[in-house]
């Protein structure tokens, strides 16, 4: 590429000698430029570049292919000294590399300069600073456009949705439809993603309805937007309408159809999805796998989360990011976490969202130091973490008593990892500062902060007024709550709880008269587990379980060799003013000791039990646990809401951080009792109370 090429331009003979030749030549050309001989291509076929300048764009293409600005400049030099510059086309191409290249600076100055600007060049500059996500430089070159065509509009459009501008976008779509420019599928898709992002179904439908007009609702594009759109929004059945009507189904409207029940809660469902596709011949690809692992993660169903994992083995999925995120998640979730740890140290390469899985996962077991050991390990590597990062940190430090620790770390979000706290953040300070004792602190923070407090951050100060029995706080603590949301069952719940732990009975029939008249309904306690590839659930009361006239068998006895061990009942949590033998009833057939009474009969002895809650374990089970993992010689782990508790030898790992009833221990055990670990202590080595969070 050195002087020879500046001559002057004239056609070659080639040309009016040998046409076929002359396009041969030009198909060679474009197959060298796309395999990124760029340099081969130039000095090979110049005459042909010169006869006719609109063979740079191949060479400005293969720039942007090989991402290289070194050779897009030396291009530049030669079609400014050849005179080609006053082409259109060249100089469009030219200021599309720049801008692709991410080098705005140089494309705006050469966009500054062009001897001919037309739609085009404005929408590449409009394009380049969409993609680096300066849409209000992108809006002011669109309203300095005099003439716009449909690729303008879309530009815009998808910048807005991209970066989640969503109701802008509608706007925009809105006056362009009010102009007459009538939408193509590129258009509707963007529009669509900007509906599915709000979540607003009605707005969807409204565009779905000018689809139909446009007869655009057959194109794949718009279908599986329109797909995703419902499923987002919450209306699955449509969504798989839509995708079953489409003439084509290809991996991708599996993919959405199968990403749309995750979503929607129906994991069972994309699992049933996922062997459909595989026995249908279909090729599942990174997304499909993202999809059903964390389906997976969700069940907690480590059988099934196996299998996929072989099937990511055998496709080669194994080395893209997200995959490997997602197998470190389920694995964690399914309570097998020195597998997560395997996995991740067998990455292929050091991604940040790969650390802070791992973290998040040393957070969600109680491993607050080994997430800590991890986060100095991956600075030490010279990465930075994000907010995500930072809030696994907290997160960690918050379920581990690590309160001084979790503290600095907060303090150091803006001092030295240049990030600033987000509302999810704030949570976690408050629970760190709640689980020590700390409760006006957490309350001055929430109403100092600079965001706007939700009612997650004031139910977690209020599951703080539980732990520590304050019933005065906890009652103003509440009402914060239930101003912010009045349809939350838990908040009720937990306001309950602590007035019954009070003994204040009359409050609990307050609390309760309240929920009926606003038609609130309590969560059920629902506890599963997965054996033989299939999940068994129970809940209190419910007899649909085929072996459930065993279980209750079972675990009466259970109980009553427990008693014999040590173990009393913590009445006290029942929020009902009842019996004593009452009480013991309801206590006795929690959803978790059903599930633990079941996997006992069906698993042989020294069998791993995985116990899935979807509410907090309550304090009586938690004690209850420890016995039988003792008295049963098994490893019991329990993922509720909040957290993993893995129960071994009559310990928990989680260190009873959270609080409970204190334990009353035999005679015949307390030779035991530093080895089962049975009483708990906090990092300052004062007794804690269990309580019963999770009713």
């Amino acid at each position: 590429m050195g002087q020879s090429c500046l001559r002057p331009l004239r056609s070659h003979p080639l040309r009016s000698a040998n046409t076929r030749r002359f396009s041969a030549a030009a198909t060679e050309l474009s197959i060298l430029c796309s395999q990124g001989y760029v340099k081969e291509a130039f000095s090979k076929f110049s005459f042909l570049i010169w006869d006719n300048p609109s063979h740079f764009s191949y060479l400005l293409q293969a720039c942007i292919q090989e991402k290289s600005f070194s050779l897009t400049k030396q291009l530049h030099s030669l079609i400014v000294t050849s005179g080609c510059f006053r082409d259109k086309f060249v100089s469009n191409h030219l200021l599309n590399a720049y801008s692709k290249l991410g080098q705005l600076d140089t494309a705006v100055s050469l966009f500054d300069k062009l001897p001919k600007r037309n739609v085009m060049s404005f929408n590449i500059l409009i394009g380049g600073y969409v993609q680096i996500g300066d849409l209000d430089s992108a809006s002011k070159v669109f309203d300095e456009m005099g003439e716009r065509n449909l690729a303008s509009w879309n530009a815009m459009i998808t910048g807005l949705t991209q970066f989640e501008f969503n109701e802008r976008a509608l706007s925009l779509f809105t006056r362009m439809y009010g102009l007459g420019y009538l939408p193509d599928a590129f258009t509707l898709g963007s529009v669509l993603r900007g509906c599915a992002g709000l979540k607003d179904l009605n707005k969807g439908r409204q565009v779905h309805g000018c689809g139909l007009k446009l007869g655009l609702e057959g194109d794949f594009v718009v279908a599986s937007s329109l797909a995703h759109m419902y499923m987002r929004s919450g209306s699955l059945r449509e969504g798989e309408i839509v995708i079953m009507s489409m003439p084509d189904q290809t991996m991708a409207a599996w993919n959405t159809l199968i990403a749309g029940r995750a979503q929607n809660g129906c994991f069972e469902g994309a699992l049933e999805l996922y062997n459909l596709v595989k026995i249908a011949g279909f090729r599942p690809d990174k997304i499909t796998f993202v999809s059903v692992i964390s389906s997976c993660s969700e069940l907690a169903t480590i059988g099934q989360g196996q299998q996929i994992h072989s099937d990511v083995i055998k496709t080669g999925a194994i080395s893209v990011v997200a995959v490997v995120s997602s197998l470190i998640s389920m694995y964690s979730k399914c309570g097998c976490l020195d597998e997560a740890e395997k996995i991740f140290e067998e990455r292929k390469e050091a991604d940040l969202v790969l650390w802070s899985a791992m973290i998040s996962a040393y957070g969600f077991h109680g491993r607050g130091k080994n997430a800590v050991e991890l986060f100095h390990r991956m600075e030490q590597e010279g990465l930075a973490p994000n907010h995500i990062t930072l809030l696994s940190l907290l997160y960690a430090c918050s379920h581990s008593g690590m309160k001084d620790e979790g503290l600095e770390f907060f303090n150091l979000m803006v001092e030295k990892y240049n990030v600033e706290p987000q509302l999810v953040h704030y949570t976690c300070v408050v629970d760190l500062l709640g689980r020590a004792g700390r409760l006006q602190e957490a309350e001055a923070l929430i109403r100092s902060m600079p965001v706007k407090p939700d009612g997650v951050i004031w139910k977690t100060l209020l599951s703080a007024c539980k732990i520590h029995k304050n019933a005065d706080m906890a009652r103003s603590i509440a009402e914060e709550v239930l101003r912010i949301d009045p349809q939350d069952s838990a908040s009720y719940v937990l306001l309950a709880n602590v007035q019954a732990s009070a003994k204040r009975w009359k409050s609990v029939s307050e609390v309760r008269k309240s929920m009926k008249d606003r038609g609130v309904k309590k969560e059920p306690g629902i506890s599963w587990l997965e054996l033989k590839n299939q999940v068994h659930h129970f809940i209190i009361g419910d007899k649909s379980h085929p072996q459930s006239d065993e279980v209750d068998v079972y675990l009466k006895e259970l109980i009553a060799e427990l008693k014999l061990g040590g173990y009393v009942p913590d009445t006290g949590s029942v929020l009902h003013d009842m019996e004593l033998e009452e009480k013991e009833y309801n206590l006795v057939h929690h959803s978790e000791k059903l599930a633990i009474a079941f996997a006992l009969m069906n698993t042989p002895e020294g069998f791993p039990i995985r116990i899935i809650k979807n509410l907090r374990i309550c304090g009586d089970c938690h004690m209850a646990i420890k016995y039988i993992s003792q008295m049963k010689k098994r490893e019991i782990i329990v993922r509720d809401s909040s957290r993993f508790h893995h129960f071994k030898d009559g310990c928990c790992s989680c260190g009873d951080y959270w609080s409970g009833s204190q334990v009353v221990v035999k005679d015949a055990w307390n030779l035991e009792h530093d080895k089962l670990g049975i009483r708990a202590y906090d990092k300052w080595q004062s007794p804690l109370r269990l309580e019963n969070p999770g009713l």
